[in-house]
């Protein structure tokens, strides 16, 4: 076939041709080598081609340099002493220039070309959601939002199915859905000079007294973006009013303890298996200081942000004032994923985290503790860190006789206490849990040890979820289910697994249980977790009582909703009371828990659970909201905690 057939044969191949391929990379300047031929791609198969200069170079470089692009000629050529009509030139990616064009080169090109395309600046932003990594022996371009990458097609006439060419051809129609779109929002704001939306639902705010409205009104102006933060504040604030009414010397002391005594953020530097270096940010916010020495989580979760810290760390300032031991509230933790890394990787990045916080730690000021991604792996590996660096071997992180690995019975005391709780508030309304059917979200440390509770209580739960979706089991969780699960999650399995052995049961995929039938709620997952239409499903299910087990799961919707449809809400400040209170024990020199019976364990947590019910309602009754309430118990939870801060503050002065 001569050179004129071959530009025709380009020519028709374009118009039909409707995907045009990109070259995925995980950083700016990095080259991939994209090996084609004939049957690989009918855009390059028949086209002969030339050199496109990088646009950054005024003179033309070798068709075989690596900051050139070879593309089928679309510029009118000589052949035979005739000009061609140029052929349609495929579009090209936002910023590529065309000038620098060379000659065609001899009709006897080799059957295999190299096309490289060297990532400039400005496409930056627009390709940076798509990564290459290694699978199954083979490298692939991989999506970043939802890590996978592009699909086989079915044998073609051009045959090399699955070949790099193939494969960005599938994820270019998966960027033109997801990530093009995403990537060309983000770019339109920044010529704009608009910073993109932090918060793509706008900030619910309830109708408040005048003082309470001034109070929250100076928390958005000064921290209009952090929409975890200020959802938290808000409840809290909603609860005060009739304390801020009937004391207005409150309002000056709310207003201080609404802003953090201190917020850390930093960086943390980590280096991966394969030598790569990555970066994340650190937080730890002290919210108050003023009962005691911080007490609070640490969390390794791509949600964490300032804002989630800050909302922890105040939840955990009230969870601990509401207790009768002496602890102030922290939280913190990192944008850093564990899921995926190697032991390695965790020990390498734990360490770079403690470099930088273990300044602020110490017994008299703040003790961290396990939250989500944080287990005893990782507690192990920053309390490794930590001794190294301070010369301390003291119990900083769980306790000084159980020390870094000890926290398991912590976790226990709150599933446990939860599941308590619940049987507290049932005895009011002269109910029991045995054989009322339990709706369980999560399946992390917390949900597994409330499903274990309720089975010798005789409940019947009969869902746990993961991030794929929810399990559901009609003829209830038993023991050996639970063992089952157990061993799923150890395993860092899909709960689907659960299906192999029970194939009765049902694992339904993007969704959450809260439609299921039930009679008590426990949500274990995260905050927000149920939004408003959720909270009519709830409702719709039968369920006459939610047990808050992770901090603040319900939206301020979602709250209203249940609360109108009198839904009794137990607040996670008070139903974690049980944790709260081994923590303290754990504080204690004197305390061995290793020799505390099973017996003596659960009477500790019934108590502590007991005493902080009476409290709460207490409070609530003094400012004129009765039992029969169904807010009692949050805003009893809520004037409480802040009552005893309060008195703290005054008693220290302005510090």
């Amino acid at each position: 076939m001569d050179e004129i057939s071959l530009l025709r044969q380009a020519q028709r191949q374009h118009q039909h041709q409707h995907q045009h391929h990109h070259l995925m990379v995980r950083g700016m300047g990095e080259e991939i080598d994209l090996e084609i031929g004939p049957g690989d791609d009918p855009s390059f198969s028949g086209a002969d081609l030339v050199a496109v200069t990088s646009g950054h170079h005024d003179t033309v470089v070798p068709a075989d340099d690596h900051k050139s692009l070879l593309i089928p000629c679309s510029q009118p050529c000589a052949v035979d002493g005739h000009v061609q009509p140029p052929a349609p030139q495929p579009q090209l990616a936002q910023g590529e220039e065309h000038d620098g064009m060379l000659q065609l080169p001899s009709a006897h090109t080799k059957k295999k070309k190299k096309v490289v395309k060297k990532w400039r600046e400005e496409w930056a932003d627009t390709y940076k959601w798509a990564y290459v990594a290694v699978h199954d022996n083979t490298t692939r371009i991989f999506c970043s939002v939802c890590k996978e990458y592009g699909r086989k097609h079915r044998r073609n006439p051009y045959g090399n199915e699955g070949s790099r060419n193939m494969q960005m051809s599938a994820l270019e129609e998966h960027n033109n859905s997801l990530l093009h779109k995403e990537a060309l929002r983000l770019q339109m704001a920044s010529k704009e000079k608009l910073q993109p939306p932090e918060i793509e639902r706008p900030v619910y705010v309830k109708a408040l007294s005048k003082t309470a409205a001034s109070i929250l009104e100076s928390v958005l102006r000064r921290d209009p973006h952090e929409a975890e933060f200020i959802q938290s504040i808000q409840e809290v604030v909603h609860s005060l009013e009739p304390v801020l009414v009937k004391n207005t010397q409150y309002v000056q002391i709310l207003e201080r303890l609404l802003e953090p005594e201190r917020c850390f953020i930093f960086r943390v530097p980590w280096i991966d298996d394969r030598g790569e270096a990555h970066v994340n940010r650190g937080f730890r916010v002290q919210f108050s200081q003023a009962l005691g020495p911080c007490r609070g989580g640490l969390r390794f979760h791509p949600s964490m942000s300032l804002s989630v810290a800050k909302f922890l760390a105040f939840e955990h300032t009230l969870k601990n004032a509401l207790s009768l031991y002496k602890l102030g509230g922290a939280a913190g933790g990192s944008d850093f994923d564990p899921k995926g890394k190697s032991d390695n990787e965790i020990m390498r990045f734990c360490q770079s985290f403690m470099d930088e916080l273990y300044r602020y730690l110490g017994p008299d000021q703040d003790f961290p503790a396990e939250d989500i991604g944080v287990g005893p792996r990782e507690m192990g590996y920053l309390f490794g860190q930590y001794r190294r660096l301070s010369g301390h071997f003291q119990g900083n992180f769980t306790g000084p006789k159980i020390f870094w690995s000890g926290s398991s019975f912590r976790t226990e005391a709150t599933g446990y206490g939860l599941v308590f709780f619940s049987r507290l508030l049932l005895a009011e309304m002269n109910k029991e849990l045995k054989g009322l059917r339990c709706v369980i979200s999560g399946s992390g440390k917390i949900a597994m040890h409330v499903l274990e509770k309720l089975l010798p209580c005789g409940a019947v739960p009969v869902t746990v979820s993961d991030s794929k979706g929810y399990l559901l089991d009609e003829d209830g969780f038993d023991y050996m289910k639970y063992s089952l699960i157990r061993d799923i999650k150890a395993q860092q399995k899909s709960l689907k697994e659960y299906l192999k052995s029970y194939p009765h049961a049902k694992y339904i995929d993007d969704a959450k249980p809260w439609s299921e039938q039930c009679d008590v709620a426990f949500p274990c997952a995260s905050h927000n977790e149920i939004d408003q239409g959720e909270a009519v499903a709830i409702i719709n299910s039968g369920c006459r009582v939610l047990i808050e087990c992770s901090n603040m799961p319900c939206t301020v919707e979602a709250v209203d909703i249940l609360r109108k449809a009198k839904v009794l809400v137990a607040p996670a400040k008070a139903t974690a009371a049980g944790g709260v209170a081994l923590g303290e024990l754990e504080l204690n020199p004197e305390f061995n828990l290793m020799q505390l019976s099973v017996e003596d364990f659960e009477n500790k947590i019934q108590d502590a659970i007991k005493q902080t019910y009476e409290r709460s309602i207490k409070a609530a009754q003094d400012y004129g909201i009765m039992k029969e309430n169904h807010e009692s118990l949050v805003h009893g939870a809520n004037i409480c905690a802040f009552l005893n801060i309060a008195q703290a503050m005054t008693d220290q002065g302005c510090v």
